[in-house]
């Protein structure tokens, strides 16, 4: 197991201009009208392939607030082979893909299904979330940030 370098509280306090400016990119898009489930399953797809364990968790923590089923969450690693998911997720998947693993460009046939899927505005935002979470997943693996804790319910079973 690896020990934080830093935690997220610290990046708040050493760098807090910083942390704003990465806060307020993160916020684009859902204020802009996107819908927040689907940004939620782009940023969990991301921090995986980025291998940032904080943001892992804790998109997967938003994303139940949200209603986002747990079969859903469970298989967005491999999006590819199941049914749960629908064209316009798909291809916010694979764009997602596409952007994080940006060595290998980003194919005609990728931008194609996006394009078909989101209005040019829409991509741009959709573009400016998988930004975000990039930016997020660097610090976050760099510094190990460790994951938060599932708040659990007084009474709740095991508790």
């Amino acid at each position: 197991m690896s020990q934080a370098r830093k935690e997220y509280k610290d990046f708040m306090s050493l760098t807090p201009d910083a942390y704003e400016v990465v806060r307020a990119l993160s916020q684009v898009a859902g204020n802009a009208g996107m819908d927040k489930q689907l940004l939620e399953l782009i940023k969990l797809r991301a921090s995986q392939i980025n291998g940032c364990a904080f943001c892992v968790q804790y998109h997967i923590l938003e994303s139940e607030k949200l209603g986002v089923p747990a079969d859903k969450l469970n298989l967005v690693v491999v999006w590819r082979e199941a049914p749960q998911f629908t064209a316009r997720e798909r291809a916010a998947l694979a764009w997602t893909e596409a952007l994080t693993l940006l060595s290998e460009g980003v194919s005609d046939e990728v931008y194609a299904e996006a394009s078909a899927e989101f209005s040019d505005k829409e991509l741009a935002y959709l573009t400016s979330a998988v930004a975000s979470i990039n930016v997020w997943n660097r610090f976050g693996a760099a510094f190990r940030w460790t994951p938060p804790a599932r708040k659990t319910t007084v009474g709740a079973a095991g508790s």
